[in-house]
């Protein structure tokens, strides 16, 4: 079976958050059952772009309504990320160094659509499947099923992975001109409320909806920024499928970000070298245990709560514990969370930006990993945590709730019902007492890094998913 991703991230050519790590690892494990999976997603001016060799095999152009563009598409030559990795060059469009946040976005995603649907239109055979992340390639399945240039695309199995349903695309009715010409009759196919809503025309015309975690698909039923409804009326045709993590990437016994190796034997030795190699970049304390929060500051994540939770943590235990924060996003959450340093020198410390290499270490040398999220579609962060026996403190939430059990149950992590300060304190005080029962953590560790949370079983679930 022939698979096509299309994404507009994919670790490590362009990672913003989940979507990049998922996008990197699914296509390759799905491979190594026995398929043909490739990923197709915009060029930007990122690192691995230009460190790597890629050969052209399209150079055409496309349009935007009346607006014409250049579009080129390469081949990473040497299959080193164990998948076809093609990318797409528009001159004026995708030959930026973000991934989000231009004004122009609307228009950039729209291009890289319309220009990866022309390549394949004018291929010999066609594809089995395209498989749409998110709501950047949300109008694939409208216009392979009702644009007329695109009608012999109209048998592709088109597939929606929904990462996060807060987040939409949507645009003004008056942009319209720039899709391929259809019968307008099927407008309505394109629209939500007043405006073109990719995510909701992805999930009105793609032959399956997915999201990252069964818990997440029962959520959006009730919340998903308008889309209710919709959902609802489509669940028939949906799955949650709850993501995996890639085992070759994240693996204490051989990852070359952290400081000292270890294994399920050895995990005491090797996460107390790391952690104090850790502690002596940020000034903290190793005999003292260590919680960290890893990810965007935004309100999703709970992050706004974070100064608050931190200060109130910092003060009760008296400098008993240790924190540090590895992220970025809000700047004004960013900028409370710094304040800290003045007032808890030697116990808190933070990392303002993105840093994949600390991250490994952090989950490397850590203690506690606090996930207060607010939604959390599906969430790796924990599954990375576990995998390197770093105890996670979530709140039940989304795939947080699918994937860590509390100690209470008889579990490996900490959990709390709402985001709020006075949950999440309360997690980081079970957690200080756990930290306390050398015995009883030493087991966990033990026990939560050797569950398996690899791609394999998330791979074939696709591929039974393609098949239907």
């Amino acid at each position: 079976m022939e698979i096509i991703h299309l994404s507009a991230e994919c670790y490590p050519i362009a990672k913003v958050g989940g979507l990049g790590d998922v996008v990197g690892a699914l296509p390759k494990y799905q491979n190594k059952l026995g398929h043909f999976a490739k990923v197709v997603m915009p060029a930007y001016n990122t690192k691995f772009m230009q460190e790597n060799e890629f050969e052209e095999v399209y150079n055409s152009w496309g349009n935007l309504g009346e607006r014409a563009f250049h579009v080129r598409i390469k081949k990473e030559v040497t299959n080193k990320l164990g998948f076809d990795l093609f990318i797409v060059h528009i001159d004026g469009l995708m030959d930026r160094d973000l991934v989000y946040g231009y004004p122009d976005d609307t228009e950039r995603f729209l291009a890289y659509q319309i220009g990866v649907l022309d390549w394949i239109n004018q291929w010999e055979h066609r594809p089995d499947v395209i498989h749409c992340h998110d709501h950047h390639t949300g109008l694939v399945p409208f216009m392979t099923a009702n644009c007329e240039k695109y009608k012999s695309l109209n048998q592709i199995r088109t597939i929606l992975t929904i990462h996060n349903a807060q987040y939409q695309g949507q645009f003004g009715w008056d942009k319209l001109h720039y899709l391929p010409a259809f019968d307008l009759w099927k407008a309505g196919l394109l629209g939500w409320k007043t405006a073109i809503n990719p995510l909701a025309s992805a999930i009105k015309c793609a032959w399956r909806v997915t999201t990252v975690s069964p818990s997440y698909l029962d959520e959006i039923s009730h919340s998903a920024n308008g889309l209710e409804g919709l959902l609802a009326s489509e669940r028939g045709k949906s799955a949650g499928i709850l993501n995996g993590i890639d085992n070759e990437v994240w693996n204490a016994a051989n990852d070359p970000m952290i400081d000292k190796c270890y294994t399920v034997r050895t995990v005491d030795n090797g996460k107390k070298a790391n952690k104090e190699a850790l502690c002596s970049v940020f000034n903290l304390d190793p005999t003292k245990p260590l919680f960290t929060f890893i990810g965007r500051l935004v309100g999703e994540k709970g992050a706004d709560l974070l100064p608050d939770i931190f200060h109130n943590a910092l003060a009760h235990s008296h400098g008993n514990i240790n924190i540090l924060v590895l992220g970025s996003g809000d700047p004004v959450v960013e900028a409370r969370l710094s304040e800290l340093n003045n007032w808890f020198q030697g116990n808190y410390n933070t990392y303002i930006g993105y840093n994949e290499k600390l991250s490994h270490q952090i989950y490397a040398g850590a203690d506690f990993l606090l996930m207060p999220s607010r939604v959390e579609p599906c969430g790796l962060n924990q599954m990375y945590a576990l995998r390197y026996g770093t105890v996670p403190i979530v709140r039940r939430i989304g795939g947080l709730r699918d994937t860590v059990v509390d100690i209470g149950d008889g579990g490996f992590g900490i959990c709390h019902d709402q985001t709020s300060v006075w949950d999440v304190g309360h997690a980081i005080g079970r957690a200080y007492d756990l930290y306390q029962d050398k015995k009883r953590i030493k087991k966990i560790r033990k026990d939560m890094m050797q569950l398996d949370h690899s791609w394999d079983k998330a791979a074939q679930q696709y591929i039974d998913l393609y098949q239907m």
